[in-house]
Protein backbone atom coordinates (compact mmCIF):
# COMPACT_ATOMS: atom_id res chain seq x y z
CA UNK A 1 0.00 0.00 0.00
CA UNK A 2 1.52 3.28 -0.98
CA UNK A 3 1.80 6.08 2.03
CA UNK A 4 3.02 9.83 1.66
CA UNK A 5 6.44 10.61 3.13
CA UNK A 6 4.81 12.06 6.35
CA UNK A 7 3.32 9.05 6.87
CA UNK A 8 6.33 7.01 6.29
CA UNK A 9 7.90 9.31 9.23
CA UNK A 10 5.48 8.94 11.42
CA UNK A 11 5.31 4.78 10.46
CA UNK A 12 9.47 5.02 11.52
CA UNK A 13 9.00 6.75 14.55
CA UNK A 14 6.48 4.27 16.48
CA UNK A 15 8.62 1.20 14.86
CA UNK A 16 11.53 2.96 16.72
CA UNK A 17 10.10 3.24 19.87
CA UNK A 18 8.90 6.96 19.91
CA UNK A 19 6.82 8.01 22.17
CA UNK A 20 6.83 11.92 22.07
CA UNK A 21 7.97 14.61 20.24
CA UNK A 22 8.19 18.30 20.76
CA UNK A 23 8.03 20.52 17.81
CA UNK A 24 7.06 24.66 17.13
CA UNK A 25 5.05 24.02 13.54
CA UNK A 26 5.96 25.11 10.54
CA UNK A 27 4.81 24.79 6.67
CA UNK A 28 7.71 22.87 5.59
CA UNK A 29 6.59 19.69 7.22
CA UNK A 30 2.12 20.15 7.09
CA UNK A 31 2.27 16.37 5.90
CA UNK A 32 4.19 15.42 8.72
CA UNK A 33 2.07 17.16 10.96
CA UNK A 34 -1.33 15.75 9.44
CA UNK A 35 0.12 11.78 10.00
CA UNK A 36 0.48 12.83 13.75
CA UNK A 37 -3.22 13.69 13.40
CA UNK A 38 -3.80 9.82 13.61
CA UNK A 39 -1.13 8.48 15.76
CA UNK A 40 -0.68 8.12 19.23
CA UNK A 41 2.78 9.58 19.49
CA UNK A 42 2.20 12.80 21.80
CA UNK A 43 3.50 16.05 20.36
CA UNK A 44 4.61 18.98 22.41
CA UNK A 45 3.95 22.09 20.64
CA UNK A 46 6.33 23.98 22.18
CA UNK A 47 7.21 27.99 21.88
CA UNK A 48 10.63 28.28 20.96
CA UNK A 49 12.68 25.75 18.96
CA UNK A 50 15.44 26.16 21.02
CA UNK A 51 13.37 24.85 23.76
CA UNK A 52 11.90 22.52 22.04
CA UNK A 53 15.15 20.61 21.19
CA UNK A 54 16.64 20.86 24.78
CA UNK A 55 12.97 18.74 25.68
CA UNK A 56 14.39 16.19 23.40
CA UNK A 57 17.57 16.73 24.74
CA UNK A 58 16.30 16.10 28.10
CA UNK A 59 14.64 13.19 27.13
CA UNK A 60 17.11 11.03 25.30
CA UNK A 61 19.13 12.31 28.99
CA UNK A 62 16.16 10.45 30.84
CA UNK A 63 15.99 7.91 28.92
CA UNK A 64 18.76 6.99 26.89
CA UNK A 65 16.37 6.68 23.83
CA UNK A 66 16.37 9.25 20.79
CA UNK A 67 14.43 12.35 21.96
CA UNK A 68 12.97 13.87 18.85
CA UNK A 69 12.06 17.22 17.72
CA UNK A 70 10.63 18.33 14.62
CA UNK A 71 10.99 22.70 13.52
CA UNK A 72 11.01 24.57 10.35
CA UNK A 73 13.77 25.05 7.86
CA UNK A 74 16.05 28.41 8.20
CA UNK A 75 15.20 30.66 11.29
CA UNK A 76 13.46 27.47 12.61
CA UNK A 77 16.38 25.09 12.54
CA UNK A 78 18.93 27.90 13.79
CA UNK A 79 17.00 28.60 16.86
CA UNK A 80 17.40 24.71 17.34
CA UNK A 81 20.75 24.42 17.24
CA UNK A 82 21.08 25.48 20.32
CA UNK A 83 19.51 22.45 21.76
CA UNK A 84 21.68 20.40 18.83
CA UNK A 85 24.79 21.78 21.06
CA UNK A 86 23.75 20.69 24.17
CA UNK A 87 23.20 17.26 22.95
CA UNK A 88 26.69 17.25 21.01
CA UNK A 89 29.25 18.13 23.80
CA UNK A 90 27.20 16.35 26.35
CA UNK A 91 26.42 12.97 24.26
CA UNK A 92 22.87 12.83 24.09
CA UNK A 93 21.09 10.73 21.71
CA UNK A 94 18.46 12.86 19.91
CA UNK A 95 17.12 13.16 16.25
CA UNK A 96 16.33 17.10 15.09
CA UNK A 97 13.98 16.52 11.98
CA UNK A 98 13.59 19.78 9.69
CA UNK A 99 11.25 20.88 6.96
CA UNK A 100 13.29 21.77 4.05
CA UNK A 101 13.11 23.70 0.63
CA UNK A 102 10.80 21.54 -2.30
CA UNK A 103 13.69 19.79 -4.05
CA UNK A 104 13.20 21.71 -7.50
CA UNK A 105 14.01 25.41 -5.35
CA UNK A 106 17.22 23.37 -4.22
CA UNK A 107 20.35 25.36 -4.86
CA UNK A 108 18.67 28.92 -5.11
CA UNK A 109 18.72 30.53 -1.67
CA UNK A 110 14.83 29.63 -1.68
CA UNK A 111 12.65 31.05 0.93
CA UNK A 112 14.35 30.58 4.11
CA UNK A 113 16.91 27.65 2.60
CA UNK A 114 20.05 26.49 4.11
CA UNK A 115 22.28 24.01 3.12
CA UNK A 116 21.81 21.92 6.41
CA UNK A 117 24.73 19.05 5.09
CA UNK A 118 27.16 21.50 5.18
CA UNK A 119 25.87 24.23 8.29
CA UNK A 120 25.41 21.56 11.03
CA UNK A 121 28.16 19.03 10.58
CA UNK A 122 29.74 20.86 13.98
CA UNK A 123 26.54 19.92 15.44
CA UNK A 124 25.38 16.84 15.16
CA UNK A 125 26.85 12.92 14.24
CA UNK A 126 25.18 12.84 10.73
CA UNK A 127 23.38 15.18 8.81
CA UNK A 128 20.99 13.81 6.04
CA UNK A 129 18.72 14.92 3.48
CA UNK A 130 16.00 12.36 2.34
CA UNK A 131 15.17 13.01 -1.30
CA UNK A 132 13.26 9.79 -1.89
CA UNK A 133 10.39 9.18 0.31
CA UNK A 134 10.53 5.59 -0.31
CA UNK A 135 14.11 5.66 1.57
CA UNK A 136 12.58 7.13 4.84
CA UNK A 137 12.64 3.69 6.93
CA UNK A 138 16.14 2.99 5.59
CA UNK A 139 17.21 6.88 6.74
CA UNK A 140 15.11 6.74 9.93
CA UNK A 141 16.36 3.68 11.58
CA UNK A 142 19.73 4.69 10.42
CA UNK A 143 19.33 7.86 12.58
CA UNK A 144 18.22 5.74 15.57
CA UNK A 145 21.32 3.60 15.05
CA UNK A 146 23.78 6.40 14.71
CA UNK A 147 22.38 8.49 17.31
CA UNK A 148 22.98 5.85 20.16
CA UNK A 149 25.87 3.98 19.31
CA UNK A 150 29.34 4.95 20.34
CA UNK A 151 29.45 8.22 21.90
CA UNK A 152 25.86 9.07 21.36
CA UNK A 153 24.89 12.22 19.82
CA UNK A 154 22.16 14.22 17.78
CA UNK A 155 21.52 13.77 14.10
CA UNK A 156 19.98 15.72 11.78
CA UNK A 157 17.45 14.98 9.12
CA UNK A 158 16.39 17.31 6.69
CA UNK A 159 12.91 16.83 5.07
CA UNK A 160 11.87 18.25 1.38
CA UNK A 161 8.50 20.00 1.57
CA UNK A 162 7.34 18.15 -2.05
CA UNK A 163 9.29 14.80 -1.01
CA UNK A 164 6.62 14.43 2.29
CA UNK A 165 3.42 14.56 -0.12
CA UNK A 166 4.71 11.85 -2.36
CA UNK A 167 2.53 8.73 -2.16
CA UNK A 168 5.19 5.22 -2.66
CA UNK A 169 5.96 1.92 -2.28
CA UNK A 170 7.97 1.89 0.88
CA UNK A 171 8.61 -1.42 3.54
CA UNK A 172 7.56 -1.18 7.02
CA UNK A 173 10.10 -0.14 8.99
CA UNK A 174 12.17 -1.91 12.11
CA UNK A 175 13.22 -1.29 15.07
CA UNK A 176 17.11 0.02 15.30
CA UNK A 177 18.94 -2.17 17.23
CA UNK A 178 22.09 -0.60 19.59
CA UNK A 179 25.45 -1.41 19.02
CA UNK A 180 27.50 -3.35 21.80
CA UNK A 181 30.76 -3.21 23.08
CA UNK A 182 32.03 -5.90 25.45
CA UNK A 183 35.77 -5.70 26.90
CA UNK A 184 37.73 -8.48 26.18
CA UNK A 185 38.65 -11.17 29.49
CA UNK A 186 42.38 -10.07 28.99
CA UNK A 187 41.97 -6.59 29.63
CA UNK A 188 39.36 -7.56 32.41
CA UNK A 189 42.05 -9.25 33.90
CA UNK A 190 44.73 -6.43 32.83
CA UNK A 191 42.49 -3.80 35.18
CA UNK A 192 42.25 -6.53 38.12
CA UNK A 193 45.72 -6.94 38.10
CA UNK A 194 46.51 -3.00 37.84
CA UNK A 195 43.87 -2.47 40.97
CA UNK A 196 45.38 -5.38 43.14
CA UNK A 197 48.81 -3.56 42.45
CA UNK A 198 47.63 0.04 43.58
CA UNK A 199 48.20 1.77 46.50
CA UNK A 200 45.76 5.28 46.12
CA UNK A 201 43.30 4.10 43.00
CA UNK A 202 39.85 6.18 42.29
CA UNK A 203 37.17 5.64 39.86
CA UNK A 204 35.85 9.00 38.02
CA UNK A 205 32.34 8.20 36.20
CA UNK A 206 30.98 10.21 33.14
CA UNK A 207 29.31 10.25 29.88
CA UNK A 208 26.14 8.27 29.25
CA UNK A 209 24.90 5.34 28.20
CA UNK A 210 24.17 4.38 31.78
CA UNK A 211 21.22 2.66 33.59
CA UNK A 212 19.80 1.48 36.41
CA UNK A 213 21.84 -1.87 36.46
CA UNK A 214 25.32 -0.49 35.50
CA UNK A 215 24.61 1.77 38.19
CA UNK A 216 23.90 -0.58 40.51
CA UNK A 217 26.72 -2.96 39.08
CA UNK A 218 29.13 0.30 39.97
CA UNK A 219 28.04 0.59 43.70
CA UNK A 220 28.40 -3.08 44.05
CA UNK A 221 32.08 -2.86 42.30
CA UNK A 222 33.15 0.05 44.85
CA UNK A 223 32.08 -1.45 47.84
CA UNK A 224 33.36 -5.22 46.83
CA UNK A 225 36.79 -3.08 46.25
CA UNK A 226 36.38 -0.64 49.09
CA UNK A 227 37.08 2.21 46.24
CA UNK A 228 36.38 6.10 46.12
CA UNK A 229 34.12 6.85 43.70
CA UNK A 230 33.67 10.61 41.84
CA UNK A 231 31.18 11.62 39.14
CA UNK A 232 32.19 14.09 36.45
CA UNK A 233 30.55 16.87 36.08
CA UNK A 234 26.81 17.52 36.11
CA UNK A 235 26.48 13.45 36.14
CA UNK A 236 25.94 13.55 40.09
CA UNK A 237 22.95 11.07 39.72
CA UNK A 238 25.51 8.22 38.49
CA UNK A 239 26.54 7.70 42.29
CA UNK A 240 24.43 8.23 46.20
CA UNK A 241 25.79 10.79 47.36
CA UNK A 242 25.46 9.32 50.67
CA UNK A 243 27.10 5.83 50.22
CA UNK A 244 30.41 5.87 52.38
CA UNK A 245 32.38 4.89 48.92
CA UNK A 246 30.93 8.83 47.18
CA UNK A 247 34.06 11.25 47.07
CA UNK A 248 32.72 14.10 45.65
CA UNK A 249 31.94 15.72 42.26
CA UNK A 250 34.84 16.54 40.25
CA UNK A 251 33.41 19.37 37.53
CA UNK A 252 33.60 23.18 38.40
CA UNK A 253 34.95 24.23 41.41
CA UNK A 254 36.24 21.42 42.48
CA UNK A 255 36.89 20.19 46.68
CA UNK A 256 40.51 21.28 46.51
CA UNK A 257 40.84 18.03 49.06
CA UNK A 258 39.37 15.99 45.91
CA UNK A 259 41.29 17.84 43.02
CA UNK A 260 45.10 17.01 45.11
CA UNK A 261 43.63 13.10 46.00
CA UNK A 262 43.27 12.93 41.91
CA UNK A 263 46.22 14.59 41.45
CA UNK A 264 48.30 11.76 43.59
CA UNK A 265 46.71 9.05 42.82
CA UNK A 266 48.66 6.14 41.56
CA UNK A 267 45.59 4.30 38.90
CA UNK A 268 42.27 5.84 38.09
CA UNK A 269 39.52 4.49 36.42
CA UNK A 270 37.74 6.78 34.21
CA UNK A 271 34.34 4.97 33.14
CA UNK A 272 32.05 6.07 30.56
CA UNK A 273 33.21 10.10 30.21
CA UNK A 274 35.93 11.84 28.49
CA UNK A 275 37.30 14.15 31.22
CA UNK A 276 36.80 16.98 29.18
CA UNK A 277 38.23 20.68 29.82
CA UNK A 278 35.33 21.48 32.79
CA UNK A 279 35.79 18.20 34.76
CA UNK A 280 39.62 17.99 34.81
CA UNK A 281 39.99 21.39 36.00
CA UNK A 282 40.90 23.05 32.75
CA UNK A 283 43.09 19.94 31.75
CA UNK A 284 45.16 20.32 35.06
CA UNK A 285 44.21 17.26 37.25
CA UNK A 286 45.65 14.92 34.74
CA UNK A 287 48.50 15.37 31.91
CA UNK A 288 47.95 15.37 28.19
CA UNK A 289 48.75 13.62 26.85
CA UNK A 290 50.69 10.84 28.92
CA UNK A 291 48.87 11.09 32.72
CA UNK A 292 51.23 10.83 35.49
CA UNK A 293 48.49 8.54 36.99
CA UNK A 294 47.86 4.87 35.86
CA UNK A 295 45.16 5.48 33.55
CA UNK A 296 42.54 3.01 32.72
CA UNK A 297 39.85 4.45 30.24
CA UNK A 298 36.61 2.89 29.46
CA UNK A 299 34.35 4.46 26.61
CA UNK A 300 31.74 2.83 23.91
CA UNK A 301 33.57 4.95 21.10
CA UNK A 302 36.29 4.20 19.93
CA UNK A 303 37.37 6.83 18.66
CA UNK A 304 37.51 8.55 22.18
CA UNK A 305 40.11 6.56 23.39
CA UNK A 306 43.48 8.12 23.28
CA UNK A 307 42.03 11.27 21.71
CA UNK A 308 43.21 13.06 24.57
CA UNK A 309 44.82 11.39 27.14
CA UNK A 310 46.79 7.95 26.32
CA UNK A 311 45.51 5.33 28.61
CA UNK A 312 47.72 2.45 29.91
CA UNK A 313 44.63 0.34 29.15
CA UNK A 314 42.03 1.48 26.46
CA UNK A 315 38.49 -0.51 26.79
CA UNK A 316 35.85 -0.34 24.51
CA UNK A 317 32.91 -0.80 26.13
CA UNK A 318 29.80 0.87 27.15
CA UNK A 319 29.79 1.06 30.97
CA UNK A 320 26.86 -1.46 31.16
CA UNK A 321 28.74 -3.68 29.52
CA UNK A 322 31.56 -3.03 31.45
CA UNK A 323 30.00 -3.44 34.79
CA UNK A 324 28.51 -6.91 33.38
CA UNK A 325 32.02 -8.19 33.03
CA UNK A 326 33.04 -6.80 36.45
CA UNK A 327 30.71 -8.85 38.62
CA UNK A 328 33.05 -12.22 39.20
CA UNK A 329 35.62 -9.95 40.06
CA UNK A 330 37.30 -10.85 43.50
CA UNK A 331 38.29 -8.21 45.61
CA UNK A 332 41.37 -8.28 48.39
CA UNK A 333 39.94 -9.17 51.64
CA UNK A 334 41.30 -6.08 53.31
CA UNK A 335 42.49 -3.31 50.18
CA UNK A 336 45.01 -1.33 51.37
CA UNK A 337 43.35 2.16 50.32
CA UNK A 338 40.10 1.53 52.85
CA UNK A 339 40.98 3.94 54.81
CA UNK A 340 41.48 6.84 52.01
CA UNK A 341 37.95 6.17 50.85
CA UNK A 342 36.30 7.03 54.22
CA UNK A 343 38.62 10.16 54.46
CA UNK A 344 37.41 11.15 51.23
CA UNK A 345 34.27 10.75 51.82
CA UNK A 346 34.29 12.73 55.00
CA UNK A 347 36.03 15.23 52.86
CA UNK A 348 32.73 15.11 50.72
CA UNK A 349 30.36 15.59 53.25
CA UNK A 350 32.46 18.48 54.87
CA UNK A 351 32.53 20.31 51.36
CA UNK A 352 28.67 19.70 50.41
CA UNK A 353 27.93 20.96 53.98
CA UNK A 354 25.54 24.61 53.92
CA UNK A 355 27.69 27.37 54.75
CA UNK A 356 26.67 28.96 58.36
CA UNK A 357 27.44 32.96 57.23
CA UNK A 358 25.69 34.39 54.00
CA UNK A 359 25.00 38.11 52.68
CA UNK A 360 21.36 39.61 52.12
CA UNK A 361 17.93 38.55 53.64
CA UNK A 362 17.93 35.71 51.71
CA UNK A 363 20.55 32.86 52.67
CA UNK A 364 20.74 30.15 49.99
CA UNK A 365 22.40 27.75 52.13
CA UNK A 366 19.20 27.89 54.46
CA UNK A 367 17.01 27.43 51.41
CA UNK A 368 18.92 23.80 50.24
CA UNK A 369 18.94 22.78 53.95
CA UNK A 370 14.76 22.61 53.57
CA UNK A 371 15.11 21.31 49.87
CA UNK A 372 17.12 18.13 51.27
CA UNK A 373 14.71 17.98 53.96
CA UNK A 374 11.21 17.95 52.21
CA UNK A 375 11.99 16.41 48.75
CA UNK A 376 11.66 13.29 47.84
CA UNK A 377 15.18 11.12 46.50
CA UNK A 378 13.85 10.64 43.31
CA UNK A 379 13.34 14.33 42.33
CA UNK A 380 14.34 15.47 39.33
CA UNK A 381 16.07 18.32 39.37
CA UNK A 382 16.99 20.55 36.71
CA UNK A 383 19.12 23.96 35.37
CA UNK A 384 20.87 25.42 33.13
CA UNK A 385 24.18 27.57 33.38
CA UNK A 386 24.84 30.30 36.10
CA UNK A 387 26.53 30.63 39.21
CA UNK A 388 23.21 30.30 41.22
CA UNK A 389 23.47 26.30 40.07
CA UNK A 390 26.95 26.28 42.84
CA UNK A 391 23.93 25.63 45.01
CA UNK A 392 22.36 23.00 43.71
CA UNK A 393 25.63 21.41 42.47
CA UNK A 394 27.68 21.33 45.77
CA UNK A 395 24.83 21.28 48.44
CA UNK A 396 22.63 18.88 47.23
CA UNK A 397 23.05 15.16 47.75
CA UNK A 398 22.15 12.82 44.70
CA UNK A 399 20.70 9.92 46.04
CA UNK A 400 19.35 7.80 42.80
CA UNK A 401 19.74 7.24 38.90
CA UNK A 402 18.14 9.96 36.60
CA UNK A 403 17.24 12.21 38.86
CA UNK A 404 19.50 15.44 37.01
CA UNK A 405 19.16 16.88 33.73
CA UNK A 406 21.93 19.75 33.21
CA UNK A 407 24.02 20.76 30.38
CA UNK A 408 27.82 19.78 30.71
CA UNK A 409 28.27 22.25 27.99
CA UNK A 410 27.60 25.55 30.19
CA UNK A 411 24.30 26.33 28.26
CA UNK A 412 22.21 28.95 29.78
CA UNK A 413 18.34 28.64 29.07
CA UNK A 414 18.31 24.80 29.51
CA UNK A 415 16.67 24.26 33.08
CA UNK A 416 13.02 24.96 32.31
CA UNK A 417 12.75 23.40 28.86
CA UNK A 418 14.22 20.12 30.38
CA UNK A 419 11.77 20.69 33.72
CA UNK A 420 9.00 20.37 30.99
CA UNK A 421 10.34 17.57 29.40
CA UNK A 422 10.80 15.71 32.58
CA UNK A 423 7.62 16.61 34.32
CA UNK A 424 5.58 15.31 30.67
CA UNK A 425 7.97 12.23 30.89
CA UNK A 426 7.34 11.41 34.79
CA UNK A 427 4.17 12.74 35.85
CA UNK A 428 4.23 10.92 39.00
CA UNK A 429 7.38 12.25 40.35
CA UNK A 430 8.54 15.87 41.36
CA UNK A 431 10.45 18.57 39.17
CA UNK A 432 12.06 20.98 40.47
CA UNK A 433 13.78 23.85 37.78
CA UNK A 434 17.05 25.77 39.23
CA UNK A 435 17.04 29.05 36.97
CA UNK A 436 19.07 32.47 37.26
CA UNK A 437 17.22 35.52 36.67
CA UNK A 438 19.39 35.50 33.33
CA UNK A 439 19.01 31.89 32.80
CA UNK A 440 15.26 31.84 32.66
CA UNK A 441 14.41 34.64 30.85
CA UNK A 442 16.22 32.58 27.78
CA UNK A 443 13.94 30.12 26.99
CA UNK A 444 10.64 31.76 30.02
CA UNK A 445 8.48 31.28 27.19
CA UNK A 446 8.13 27.54 27.70
CA UNK A 447 6.28 28.47 30.88
CA UNK A 448 3.22 28.49 28.77
CA UNK A 449 4.00 24.91 27.27
CA UNK A 450 3.99 23.74 31.24
CA UNK A 451 0.88 25.04 31.53
CA UNK A 452 -0.56 24.02 28.62
CA UNK A 453 0.02 20.38 29.31
CA UNK A 454 -0.81 20.82 32.72
CA UNK A 455 2.75 19.93 33.83
CA UNK A 456 2.71 21.27 37.83
CA UNK A 457 6.95 21.26 37.89
CA UNK A 458 8.47 24.36 40.30
CA UNK A 459 10.64 26.67 39.05
CA UNK A 460 13.45 28.20 40.95
CA UNK A 461 13.96 31.76 39.65
CA UNK A 462 17.45 33.37 41.66
CA UNK A 463 17.43 36.79 40.67
CA UNK A 464 20.41 38.59 41.68
CA UNK A 465 19.89 40.87 38.83
CA UNK A 466 23.08 40.72 36.99
CA UNK A 467 24.32 37.69 34.86
CA UNK A 468 26.24 36.61 37.89
CA UNK A 469 29.00 34.50 36.60
CA UNK A 470 30.23 36.79 33.67
CA UNK A 471 29.73 39.91 36.55
CA UNK A 472 32.12 37.15 39.10
CA UNK A 473 34.28 37.13 36.21
CA UNK A 474 34.07 41.25 35.47
CA UNK A 475 35.02 41.98 39.22
CA UNK A 476 37.97 39.58 39.36
CA UNK A 477 39.66 40.44 36.05
CA UNK A 478 38.24 44.71 36.27
CA UNK A 479 37.09 45.28 39.19
CA UNK A 480 34.62 47.78 39.73
CA UNK A 481 34.17 48.80 36.27
CA UNK A 482 30.37 47.16 35.46
CA UNK A 483 30.17 46.45 31.73
CA UNK A 484 27.23 44.49 30.14
CA UNK A 485 26.12 42.75 33.17
CA UNK A 486 23.21 44.27 34.95
CA UNK A 487 19.77 43.67 33.93
CA UNK A 488 16.05 44.66 34.45
CA UNK A 489 14.07 42.18 35.23
CA UNK A 490 9.82 41.09 35.30
CA UNK A 491 7.88 40.11 38.69
CA UNK A 492 8.58 36.52 38.33
CA UNK A 493 5.61 35.44 40.53
CA UNK A 494 2.95 38.17 38.21
CA UNK A 495 4.81 36.30 34.72
CA UNK A 496 3.74 33.17 36.61
CA UNK A 497 0.30 34.30 37.04
CA UNK A 498 0.17 35.52 33.74
CA UNK A 499 0.60 32.33 32.16
CA UNK A 500 -2.06 30.62 34.20
CA UNK A 501 0.52 29.68 37.00
CA UNK A 502 0.94 29.61 40.18
CA UNK A 503 3.62 32.67 41.40
CA UNK A 504 5.48 33.40 44.86
CA UNK A 505 8.21 35.80 45.81
CA UNK A 506 10.92 35.19 48.66
CA UNK A 507 12.72 38.29 49.48
CA UNK A 508 13.72 36.52 53.29
CA UNK A 509 14.69 32.81 54.17
CA UNK A 510 11.98 32.05 56.15
CA UNK A 511 9.78 32.50 53.85
CA UNK A 512 10.76 29.86 51.07
CA UNK A 513 9.49 26.61 52.94
CA UNK A 514 6.03 28.13 53.46
CA UNK A 515 5.93 29.58 49.66
CA UNK A 516 7.22 26.43 48.53
CA UNK A 517 4.00 24.26 49.78
CA UNK A 518 1.76 26.42 48.85
CA UNK A 519 3.69 26.05 44.70
CA UNK A 520 3.21 22.36 45.48
CA UNK A 521 -0.31 22.39 46.68
CA UNK A 522 -1.35 24.46 43.94
CA UNK A 523 -1.29 21.26 41.11
CA UNK A 524 -0.22 24.43 39.28
CA UNK A 525 3.26 24.89 37.16
CA UNK A 526 4.88 27.16 39.48
CA UNK A 527 7.29 30.21 39.55
CA UNK A 528 9.01 31.26 43.35
CA UNK A 529 11.18 33.84 42.72
CA UNK A 530 14.02 34.25 45.44
CA UNK A 531 15.50 37.48 45.81
CA UNK A 532 19.00 37.29 46.39
CA UNK A 533 21.28 40.04 47.02
CA UNK A 534 23.94 40.73 44.55
CA UNK A 535 26.74 40.12 47.68
CA UNK A 536 26.25 36.28 47.48
CA UNK A 537 27.84 35.51 44.46
CA UNK A 538 29.14 32.27 45.20
CA UNK A 539 28.61 30.41 48.49
CA UNK A 540 32.34 31.38 50.19
CA UNK A 541 32.99 34.58 48.74
CA UNK A 542 30.95 37.89 47.76
CA UNK A 543 31.26 40.13 45.68
CA UNK A 544 33.38 42.71 46.64
CA UNK A 545 35.87 40.30 48.62
CA UNK A 546 36.16 39.43 44.83
CA UNK A 547 36.78 42.38 43.35
CA UNK A 548 39.10 43.48 46.65
CA UNK A 549 41.37 40.50 46.02
CA UNK A 550 42.34 41.48 42.42
CA UNK A 551 42.30 45.11 43.77
CA UNK A 552 45.02 44.62 46.13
Amino acid sequence: MKRTGGQLIVEALKANGVHRISCVPGESFLAVLDALHDSDIDVLVCRQEGGAAMMADAWGRLTGEPGVCMVTRGPGATNASAGLHIARQDSIPMILFIGQVQRDAREREAFQEVEFRRAFTEFAKWVGEIDDAARIPEFVTRAFAVATSGRPGPVVLTLPEDMLRDEVEAPHAKRYMPVAAHPGRSQIDDLHSRLIAAERPMVILGGTRWNEDAVAGVRSFAERFKLPVGCSFRRQMLFDHLHPNYAGDVGIGINPALAKEIKEADLLILLGGRLSEMPSSGYTLVDIPYPRQQLVHVHPDPSELGRVYRADLAICASPADFMAALADLEAPANPYWTERTERMHAAYLAWSTTPEKSPGAVHMGRVMDWIEANTAPDTIFTNGAGNYATWLHRFHRFRRFNTQAAPTSGSMGYGLPAAVAAKHLFPEREVICFAGDGCFMMHGQEFATAVQYHLPLIALVINNGMYGTIRMHQEREYPGRVSATMLSNPDFAAFARAYGGHGETVKATEEFGPAFERARDSGKPAIIEIVLDPEAITPSRTLSEISQTKSR
